[in-house]
Formats: structure tokens, sequence, C-alpha cells
């Protein structure tokens, strides 16, 4: 995709003058099991390529026009939290629970930005931040990845959605034999943070790259996420 045409540039483009969407992920935290950070990363994102990939999203699918209207402008994400009585909530609206090892994102057809359903609006978005028991293993070099920028402080919930953001990049890059062959294998990925050296080959490499829009915790610009997908390379 051309600069020009980037979904994160900071400046107002044409496409702020229309109706302006987002993607609502919430991630299911419990005080007692909190899920790993990492694996909080990686199941938001397969959960956005979940969303992209169902028939309901496509063609004449109920949710088609929403993620048509949402795709057009900044594929703005919102990443929100809940447990108990708020996650019950959040599973009757309608939408898609993916379940990582340890943790649960329910993604959401997209919604207009000042259009939230009241079960989500009242979900706490800020301070969402998590742990990893032990440090994640070594990605697998022949999967896809989703590089983080390790000069980047980000929240958990800031990086579920940019890793979100590395993931639907990569999906719209891949043609329509490799998006089946990813969802058919279950959208197998990792998101590691790149060691310094290795982040500056990658923001050079030419693999989709996210700069963040600058609306919460960072700066206008800045490069978060590297989606690296063995047939982009």
């Amino acid at each position: 995709m051309p600069p020009s045409e980037s979904p994160f540039r900071a400046e107002r483009t044409a496409r702020d003058e229309a109706p302006q969407f987002v993607l609502p992920l919430v991630v299911r935290i419990e005080k007692a099991a909190p899920p790993a950070r990492t694996d909080a990363l990686e199941t938001a994102a397969r959960a956005v390529l979940v969303l992209l990939s169902d028939a309901r999203s496509a063609g004449d699918g109920e949710w088609a026009q929403a993620v048509r209207d949402w795709q057009d402008a900044r594929i703005r994400k919102v990443v929100r939290r809940a447990r108990g009585a708020e996650w019950r909530r959040a599973e009757a609206l309608p939408g898609i629970t993916v379940t990582g090892e340890s943790a649960q994102v329910r993604v959401f057809p997209p919604v207009p930005l000042d259009g939230w359903p009241k079960d989500l609006a009242r979900l706490q978005v800020s301070g969402t931040d998590l742990d990893d028991p032990e440090p994640p293993a070594a990605a697998d070099p022949s999967g896809p990845v989703l590089w983080l920028n390790p000069g980047l402080g980000m929240s958990a919930g800031k990086a579920m959605a940019q890793a979100g953001h590395g993931a639907q990049l990569a999906w719209w890059e891949l043609s329509d034999q490799e998006r089946a062959a990813w969802r058919d294998a279950g959208f197998p990925l990792a998101v590691r943070t790149a060691g310094p050296g290795r982040w500056d080959g990658l923001t050079a490499s030419g693999l989709p790259l996210v700069r963040d829009a600058g609306f919460t915790e960072i700066a206008p610009g800045s490069c978060t996420v590297v989606a690296d997908h063995p047939a982009l390379r």
C-alpha cells in the first residue's frame, strides 16, 4: 500500500470527513487468572484475522458493510477488558470469541466511533496491562511473526491493537490462495519483540509496517509492528 494510502497516517485526509468506524476487541481478564501478555497479543491478532475471514464480513454478509466502511478509513481498533458478568454480557453480543492458551478475546463487527453498544462502551479501556510468567520461546522462523518495536513501551491493550493492525496488513498483502492456507491452518502466528539490530533491518525490508496514528500512548508516526509472513518475504 503506498504511504499516501496508509490507514495510519497522522495528518487528516479526505477519509476523515467520512463517518469513522472502530473494531472493538474485548479481552477477558479475571482477577484470579489473567492471561499471559504474549498469548493475549497473539490471540487478539488471530481474532482480527478470524473476523476478516468470516463469511459474514464478505459479500452480502451481515457484517460486510460495516467492515467495508471501517477498512476504508483508519482501521482503528480499541481493546477493552472485561471479567465476570461484564464478559458474559459481551459474549451475548454478536461477535466471535477466539481462545488462546490462556487468553480469550472477543472481536465484534465494526461500530461507529461514537456508537458503541452500551455493554461495550461501559468497559474500561485504559490500564490494561499483563505479564508473561516466563519469557516467550523463540518464534518459529518458518511461520508468521509480528515483530514489535523494542523502543516503545506499550500497555498490553495498546500492543494488542497494534498486533491486530500488523496481522491485518499481512492479510491485505496475501493472495486469496495464501489467505485460505493461513485460515485453514488456524492462523498460526507469533508476536515477539525484535532486538534493536533486527528491528532496523525489518523496517527496511519492505514487509508490511504499522505506523501508529498517535491517538493514544505513543507519538504519531511511530513504527510499532512489522508483519513478517513467509509468503511476503
